[in-house]
């Protein structure tokens, strides 16, 4: 709003537009968390307001720039350099964490039509996040087997692709456990189908998970072994990786399996220890000046 000639440049880049899937995910996740612990502090009643105001903002701001982002690549950007990165995610990731963080609310909705409404939008939000998303990822894998490796220091944004896969399947078995909420009586099994959905969605795409996840690793080492050094790029560790946290604790617990469980734990350990690193580096580069330098 300050600097809206920088804002327009942004706009009109086509590597920073994509970040402008940032903020209405920073939105979401703030709020979720307020959900989740600002409730032994402020109290369960301003939480849930709280909560209820930043994912209502969160889930509007990302649904535009699900859309506009995408419109700006095909009627305004330069079609000649375009190349799949994994910064094309950032944009349409936004309705699949308002589709799980809209499973913490929709205990708070009114019973009935409101709920069923609700709950039917965040499958709708999943269903528009992951199509577009995999689409997108078959773009950038496509890019990675033809074009090889990405810059070096870019090459940690490849962990970005792990993002949509751990949130799609936390959305898919929160919304399924939310489901009987909803569906109860006559149409309880839509409730179980529903369910039953989470959990062979979050094995199958799991799977997949495991290959990106190795990849991703062996393709960073690759990266250090050639020269990576620090940047804010390596942020893009703790985001995707919290995804994967979430969605094995989530099917973890939807499928009763200690196993699943026990890798949500290593998963969370691996993300303390990134998180950790990647803060100390960029404290340590602020500090010094090195980073946050005027384009």
């Amino acid at each position: 709003i300050r600097h809206r000639q920088y804002a327009r440049e942004h706009a009109a880049h086509p590597v920073m537009v994509q970040f402008y899937g940032a903020p209405p995910m920073a939105l979401l996740t703030v709020g979720a968390g307020t959900m989740l612990l600002g409730k032994d502090v402020i109290g369960a009643a301003p939480a849930t307001v709280i909560f209820a105001v930043l994912w209502t903002a969160g889930t509007a701001l990302g649904l535009i720039t699900s859309i506009l982002v995408p419109y700006l690549m095909i009627t305004a950007h330069d079609h000649q350099t375009a190349v799949a990165l994994p910064a094309w995610l950032m944009p349409v990731v936004p309705p699949m964490v308002s589709a799980s963080t809209g499973a913490l609310l929709l205990p708070h909705i009114a019973d009935g039509q409101w709920r069923l409404a609700m709950l039917s939008g965040c499958y709708a939000m999943f269903g528009l996040s992951l199509i577009i998303g995999m689409l997108t990822m078959t773009l950038i894998y496509g890019r990675l087997v033809h074009g090889g490796i990405p810059p070096v220091q870019a090459a940690p944004t490849v962990w970005i692709t792990l993002g949509m896969i751990g949130q799609s399947i936390t959305a898919a078995n929160l919304l399924g456990n939310d489901a009987p909420l909803v569906f109860t009586g006559e149409t309880a099994s839509v409730a179980t189908g529903l369910h039953v959905f989470g959990i062979l969605y979050g094995l199958t795409m799991g799977g997949f998970g495991v290959l990106m996840f190795t990849l991703a690793t062996a393709l960073t080492i690759h990266a250090a072994q050639k020269g990576l050094t620090f940047s804010l790029t390596w942020w893009s560790f703790t985001f995707p990786i919290g995804t994967c946290v979430t969605g094995a604790t989530a099917l973890g617990g939807a499928l009763g399996s200690a196993a699943v469980e026990a890798l949500a734990i290593g998963l969370y350990a691996a993300l303390l220890a990134a998180w950790g690193t990647v803060a100390a580096h960029t404290l340590r580069g602020s500090v010094q000046g090195k980073l946050f330098q005027p384009s």
